[in-house]
């Protein structure tokens, strides 16, 4: 008799064909390939794509198996430990240096295999078909990083840039050419030799003045003029075994690059060899990695290339000290009358969360005790069988952590009018919802004191406008309710978001790390800090005197830290504004009255997978209970 086999679904072949493939290219059976909504990339083994739609296009095919093909191409080209040793310690340098090698790898791929070479223009046309950099008029507004990547494919494999990412290659090539022409025109020759490609990347960031922070000792002998190496230098610095590292790392990598060219490929044979490469290359004698603090953006962002000229006139305010008892009561009635519409179906979203809340702490029962109230339904037992014993049940209460929920609010000018109602009460009434549920939850506000600078200009005025002061205007951050602050005494304060003068300029990235440190010195378990903005940071008086990226890079630099480092679970919300650019889990509102159902949503889906786990987590010990019965 055959076993019944579950039905395969239309794209199942499609996505066993993308694993094959990748492993094939990888030359490793262990690679595995997911298919999801998260935004694709690598890590170790596992390579995030895209989730196919339900009929997908040729299109959509082809930037699939770009993603699959560059996660491979990074497997099997790319060593990590060789990378670390060689990438510069400065955040954007090692950023360009990054984009460079991924070039590197991916440019091997498309030499070799005419198929991967389309799959991968497909994927990087649509990496850029959504953004905005076919606006860009000024190189502050073209990332150094995506043009240097491109001129670089350009060189390794001819191929132009994407027609909507020309406009930012063109505003970087002049400047690139006329200062590096020569290390560029020497990277199609070392692009099988990953140590090779690298000291000239290197080469290419010091030509490009980008080389404040390439601290590897053993490479500043080897430079020579227009960045090209001087070997006599090289053969005298250098040791032996650095020498001999070298050049068995030269042949392993071009061994890598050869089995490329393969048309068929032994899983088994492919994985031992590889098994014994990476064997040998334990054994090689390494270069020691450059020693690099340990520091974080959150706590000195001064090393990370983000100034503040002045902190003497930032503040951190409650709500009631910015306008007296009398008018927070006049503009909250004025917020409640203007909302009438909207607060029913908010309710109607909250009061949901409130049942998937209560929910998860509802009491449970354990049975087959020893002592506790007697099991009624197992009386029969007894009646069948007397000698059978009595069993017992107790009541419990479900696992539930203390948690945190911080809603932090862009009190910025492009907020004013429907948008910063709509927040206002939306907050209102998730405030209340979640205190009801025993969760507590922090309201916060930020934005500037003054349009375009404010004493902090002045002072850089005054001080005779030294260069490069960095940011240059007076932070405002309001609490508008602490977590610990009962909801009824907070209620009137989120009126103030009403009040006219209020709303100005914001710096997001600061913003962030102070509500970010307020959430650790909380003693709940779980912290939910959720932001709620309607773009990119802007301050004219900042950016009018640094870069026009300086406030994006450094909100870059906070998110990444808070995503990778902390126990904070971060959540984003984009009023208007695309903000899946900046944040891993986000999602984007086209209309301000989306707000609350998006809100609800989203942390209801964070306690739904905290109620996976648990049940996930109690069922284990139930089927080893059940294990044992069967067994006696």
């Amino acid at each position: 008799m055959s076993l019944s086999r579950r039905k395969e679904a239309p794209l199942d072949p499609f996505k066993r064909a993308v694993t094959l493939t990748t492993r094939s290219i990888a030359r490793d059976a262990g690679v595995e390939v997911v298919f999801t909504s998260e935004p694709p990339g690598l890590a170790g083994k596992t390579a995030r794509v895209p989730e196919p739609s339900r009929i997908p296009t040729k299109s959509e095919i082809a930037v699939i198996r770009g993603h699959a093909d560059a996660a491979a191409l990074s497997i099997a080209c790319h060593d990590p430990r060789l990378h670390a040793s060689l990438a510069p310690s400065g955040v954007e340098a090692r950023a360009v240096f990054e984009a460079i090698e991924q070039a590197r790898v991916e440019a091997i791929g498309a030499k070799r295999m005419q198929g991967v070479a389309a799959n991968l223009a497909a994927r990087i046309e649509q990496r850029y078909e959504r953004s905005r950099f076919s606006e860009a008029t000024d190189r502050a507004e073209a990332p150094i990083e995506d043009a240097l990547a491109l001129l670089v494919r350009e060189r390794l494999t001819g191929q132009a840039p994407p027609p909507k990412a020309r406009a930012i290659v063109n505003l970087w090539r002049p400047f690139v050419e006329q200062r590096a022409t020569r290390v560029l025109d020497r990277m199609p020759e070392l692009v099988f030799d990953q140590q090779a490609f690298g000291r000239l990347a290197r080469d290419l960031l010091a030509a490009l003045n980008l080389a404040d922070h390439l601290d590897t000792a053993g490479d500043r002998g080897e430079e020579g003029k227009d960045g090209e190496p001087d070997p006599n230098t090289a053969e005298s610095e250098e040791s032996d075994a650095e020498g001999n590292q070298r050049a068995e790392l030269t042949a392993d990598q071009k061994a890598q690059q050869d089995a490329l060219s393969e048309e068929t490929l032994d899983d088994d044979a492919s994985s031992t060899d590889r098994l014994d490469r990476e064997a040998d290359a334990r054994d090689m004698p390494r270069r020691p990695e450059p020693w690099r603090p340990n520091a974080s953006v959150l706590d000195n962002p001064e090393a990370f290339g983000y100034k503040v000229f002045t902190r003497a006139y930032d503040e951190v305010v409650n709500a009631e000290e910015l306008c007296d008892a009398d008018e927070l009561e006049r503009l909250r009635a004025f917020l409640d009358k203007q909302l009438l519409t909207l607060h029913g179906a908010v309710a109607r979203l909250a009061n949901r969360l409130q049942r998937r809340l209560l929910a998860q702490q509802n009491r449970g029962w354990d049975f087959d005790l020893d002592e506790g109230m007697i099991d009624a339904a197992r009386l029969a037992r007894i009646i069948v069988d007397p000698t059978h014993p009595l069993t017992f049940k107790q009541e419990r209460e479900t696992t539930f952590r203390d948690t945190v929920v911080t809603l932090l609010l862009d009190n910025s000018g492009s907020m004013r009018g429907r948008p910063i109602m709509v927040a206002a009460c939306c907050a209102d009434i998730l405030a209340r919802t979640l205190e009801r549920c025993g969760v507590k939850v922090e309201i916060l506000g930020f934005t500037t004191r003054a349009w375009k600078g404010g004493h902090a200009r002045e002072h850089w005025l005054n001080a005779g406008k030294p260069a490069l002061p960095g940011r240059l205007n007076d932070l405002r951050h309001i609490v508008y309710k602490s977590a610990d602050a009962p909801w009824r005494r907070s209620r009137r304060n989120l009126g103030l978001m009403m009040r006219e003068g209020l709303l100005k300029e914001n710096i997001d990235g600061e913003a962030l790390a102070w509500a970010h440190q307020r959430l650790l010195a909380r003693p709940e378990q779980r912290r939910i800090l959720m932001m709620i903005s309607d773009g990119a940071p802007v301050d004219d008086s900042t950016l009018s005197v640094n870069s026009g990226s300086y406030l994006e890079r450094h909100l870059r630099q906070v998110i990444e830290e808070i995503e990778t480092h902390s126990s904070v679970e971060l959540l984003a919300i984009g009023i208007g504004h695309d903000v899946t650019r900046y944040y891993r889990r986000a999602v984007t509102v086209t209309d301000a009255e989306e707000l609350a159902g998006v809100m609800t949503d989203n942390l209801a889906e964070l306690f739904d997978e905290d109620l996976a786990r648990r049940r996930l987590h109690r069922a284990a010990p139930s089927a080893a209970r059940g294990r044992r019965r069967k067994l006696h």
